[in-house]
């Protein structure tokens, strides 16, 4: 074989083996970035599994107070029922929206405030949103990665033939930016 023939040969090696590395790096941070999806979904549900306890606690003080713990309820079954980051994050604002709604009424009512219980929930549910709020913080890094990834050269060309699309951020929704009004 002549000189040339050991070229394109050694060329064609190289480009296969570029091409297996890129493949397999595509797949290990696709992977990445569905696992830490993963651990958003797996937080939403440990603080969903928590609201059932707070609202039948609510209940018992202030039972009159029935349009929050519906709104509370609502918005966890919207929640539950999300599919995908955008739709995730508007539901789980909703869920921020009617939770401190509740906890606002339940400042209305010193024994329900007093209560271990509540109180116990509370933590719980503060602890949560610490964890979500690492989830998320988590996830978008990784969804960064991935998609910078994708999007650079030669990789971006390769990425589109075999299929890799850019992933979609977990973006706070519209107004979560506003501080919401709270009146004792």
């Amino acid at each position: 074989m002549n000189k040339a023939g050991w070229i394109v040969i050694v060329l064609i090696a190289l480009l296969a083996v570029w091409g297996v590395s890129s493949y397999n790096g595509l797949i290990s941070l696709n992977e990445q970035v569905n696992g830490k999806w993963s651990q958003i979904e797996n937080q939403l549900q440990r603080r969903a599994d928590l609201i059932p306890n707070l609202v039948n606690t609510v209940k018992g003080y202030a039972a009159h107070e029935q349009s929050a713990i519906q709104a509370v309820s609502d918005a966890r079954a919207r929640l539950a029922g999300a599919q995908g980051p955008a739709a995730k994050a508007q539901a789980d604002a909703d869920m921020n929206s009617a939770l401190s709604r509740l906890l606002v009424i339940a400042e209305n009512y010193p024994n329900l405030k007093a209560d271990q219980n509540f109180r116990a929930l509370q933590d719980e549910l503060s602890g949560t949103e610490n964890r979500i709020a690492v989830a998320r913080k988590d996830y978008n890094d990784s969804v960064q990665v991935y998609n910078v990834k994708i999007r650079s050269l030669p990789t971006s060309i390769f990425a589109g033939i075999i299929g890799f699309g850019p992933k979609e951020y977990f973006k706070a929704a519209e107004g979560a930016s506003q501080v919401p009004a709270v009146q004792f």
